[in-house]
């Protein structure tokens, strides 16, 4: 392509030319493997039911997994899929979320939708493509069933219970039948995802399974 010749492609974590993420760097993304939290998905010591993260909560998923640790290197990632129209990320990351999380047990994948004003600057938008490329390799149909009450301020920057009071009754879903798959990009502290699940289980949903490529690991 003339416009590869003209911009070649560089990795977007460690900047070296040939491929928006190189192959040392994709064998390097930090996989969530090992023990997890059953219901948030937090790395654990042992195996729990609850962990202190989600533990005392009320949250509206019944379990939450994610490919990779939102590391610097993934935040690099995510910000050049999510801030300058990488769509070919999407591919990448679901790959790897496919790898890490066991196909689920559900009749249906839907994503958290876009923020207008935000997603239009963008012109695409990355939870709706990974939840295209999730269901293309579980088999399993993706329906945007979710729409926003009303604009949001960013999450970035905000402390956690300001997180949950941002979203509260942010998000409404129709049609929303048996279990559901809700994709996102980033889970930070599950507070988006978790008000867009209680859109869903009002709407008739019988439980939600949270998908994101990224989350974020407290030590």
């Amino acid at each position: 392509m003339l416009l590869d010749l003209l911009l070649p492609r560089r990795c977007v974590v460690c900047s070296l030319p040939g491929t928006t993420l190189c192959p040392r760097c994709t064998s390097s993304l930090p996989r969530l493997s090992g023990v997890l939290c059953t219901r948030c998905g937090a790395p654990v010591a042992w195996p729990v039911e609850r962990c202190r993260e989600c533990s005392g909560r009320r949250i509206a998923f019944a379990s939450a997994r994610a490919g990779v640790e939102y590391d610097a290197a993934v935040r690099r990632l995510v910000s050049a899929w999510k801030e300058h129209g990488l769509r070919g990320i999407a591919p990448l990351a679901a790959s790897v979320v496919a790898e890490v999380v066991p196909p689920p047990s559900a009749q249906l994948i839907t994503f958290v939708p876009p923020d207008g004003d935000r997603s239009l600057k963008r012109g695409h938008h990355p939870p709706e493509h990974l939840a295209q490329e999730l269901g293309r390799r579980w088999g399993l149909p993706v329906a945007p069933l979710l729409g926003r009450t009303r604009p949001l301020a960013p999450q970035r920057g905000l402390p956690r219970d300001e997180r949950r009071r941002n979203v509260r009754g942010a998000f409404r879903a129709t049609a929303a039948r048996g279990r559901i798959v809700l994709v996102d990009d980033v889970y930070t502290t599950g507070a988006t995802v978790s008000a867009a699940a209680s859109a869903l289980r009002a709407a008739g949903a019988t439980s939600v399974e949270v998908v994101t490529f990224a989350r974020a690991v407290r030590r």
